[in-house]
């Protein structure tokens, strides 16, 4: 592995990268923190920086997203997901998204001090080594507060700004309801749960599903409307399932064709993006219908939706 994975901070000895796994032997696994800890975020994290201080960059994105998923697992359990409203009843936010994140982004804050971070429901902090953690603490919120198993919790580390890295490390994605772990990157092979994935191979819009979404008040607008539907009639099938993530980790093993989503926020495409690149897919931002679309699948799809909006 690649020092540029590793913490920059030269009195450290870091363990190799163990992708396969994503914890250690040794380390305590999501489970079991959830169990010792519950809700408690400052022991949580306590913990979980103890077991943390030497792991390489992919090993502590699988661990943080593993935690996080569970934590907000734990939270909906237990009936306390205090569910607020963003900008409409299906965009949402709960006590669970908050905790989440606030564990996240205190463990990278003690771990990698030197790092951006950039989430979702609000942390930030300015990089000054150039990378930036990207964080998605419950991606689907939708589907979580309805008490679906269809949402995960992601990251990518990037170097430069989130909106046009000039590099993609990775992305880690964690599906708590299923104990999974994706993890991959333009350079990083993909894996589920250590297993590599197949590398995707071309196939044409026609032959294969799209997996997308869009909202339903965009069905009013006709240049969206009209983007949408040039690329969305050509595929075999189209799937409609609301955590972008998920999705693309579905690309990046094969279970989904391709994708395809405007106005994209940099946690739900980041991630994602480098899982499909880690199995040899093609991502993109086109422009279409007045919106930036995002786009990823194996390279002949890819190709076809490039060309359907030329």
């Amino acid at each position: 592995m690649s020092e540029q994975y590793r913490r920059k901070d030269p009195s450290t000895n870091p363990s190799p990268p163990t992708a396969q796994s994503g914890i250690r032997p040794s380390d305590p696994v999501p489970a079991e923190l959830r169990r010792l800890f519950g809700t408690d975020i400052r022991a949580l994290v306590s913990a979980f920086v103890d077991s943390h201080r030497h792991s390489a960059d992919p090993e502590l994105a699988c661990a943080l997203v593993a935690t996080a998923g569970q934590l907000a697992l734990t939270i909906r359990d237990s009936g306390g997901l205090g569910v607020d409203y963003k900008t409409s009843v299906s965009d949402v936010v709960t006590e669970a998204d908050r905790a989440a994140e606030a564990f996240v982004a205190d463990a990278l804050s003690t771990l990698r001090p030197d790092d951006g971070i950039l989430g979702e429901e609000g942390a930030a902090r300015e990089s000054t080594s150039g990378r930036t953690w990207v964080i998605d603490p419950v991606d689907g919120t939708y589907n979580f507060t309805a008490g679906s198993d269809y949402f995960c919790s992601a990251i990518a580390l990037v170097e430069g700004p989130p909106p046009a890295p000039s590099r993609v490390y990775f992305g880690a994605v964690h599906r708590p309801s299923h104990n999974i772990t994706h993890l991959g990157g333009p350079e990083m092979p993909t894996t589920v749960n250590g297993s590599a994935v197949a590398g995707l191979s071309d196939a044409s819009c026609p032959e294969i599903s799209l997996a997308t979404y869009i909202h339903p008040t965009f069905l009013a607008d006709d240049a969206v409307l009209g983007a949408w539907l040039a690329v969305s009639t050509r595929f075999a099938t189209l799937r409609m399932l609301g955590a972008g993530s998920i999705d693309l980790s579905g690309v990046a093993e094969g279970r989904f064709g391709a994708w395809i989503q405007h106005s994209v926020a940099d946690w739900d495409w980041l991630p994602g993006r480098a899982l499909v690149e880690g199995s040899g897919g093609v991502c993109r931002k086109i422009e279409a219908g007045g919106k930036t679309w995002c786009v990823a699948g194996n390279r002949l799809a890819v190709e076809e939706i490039t060309a359907a909006w030329s």
